[in-house]
């Protein structure tokens, strides 16, 4: 009996392996990428129960003005306006690049000591 010789290796088998491989890493990055798996919900008869949570907006300007929302507020009147929400109402903080760092603390402090925990710092990302 005859040994043939081994010239050549079959790299079918290797070439289908990749391709499975690929279309899994593709797919998986898509989810990754928007950080949710999308779906089209139902809507449910009781659907408003689950609303999602009133935010409040803290939007500190450059010469030191503090905005709830869209109303302006004195530095003074800051806890007084806060005891109108919820401890666990989600805080959205903005704050001018060009504003003082003092009036940034001034307001986290002030939201620590009225109990807030809730806190998201507002960023452009480029």
């Amino acid at each position: 009996m005859k040994v043939k010789k081994f010239d050549s290796m079959n790299v079918v088998p290797f070439i289908d392996i990749m391709l499975v491989l690929l279309a899994i890493v593709l797919t998986t990055a898509t989810f990754i990428a928007k950080g949710i798996i999308p779906v089209d919900l139902s809507e449910g008869k009781s659907s408003d129960a689950f609303k999602e949570q009133k935010t409040l907006v803290i939007t500190i300007k450059p010469n030191g003005d503090i905005y709830f929302n869209k109303d302006m507020v004195l530095e003074e009147q800051i806890a007084k306006k806060l005891k109108l929400y919820k401890k666990e109402t989600p805080v959205n903080l903005n704050c001018d690049r060009s504003s003082k760092y003092e009036y940034f603390v001034h307001v986290i402090d002030v939201l620590k000591q009225e109990g807030y925990t809730n806190l998201r710092i507002v960023t452009k990302y480029e």
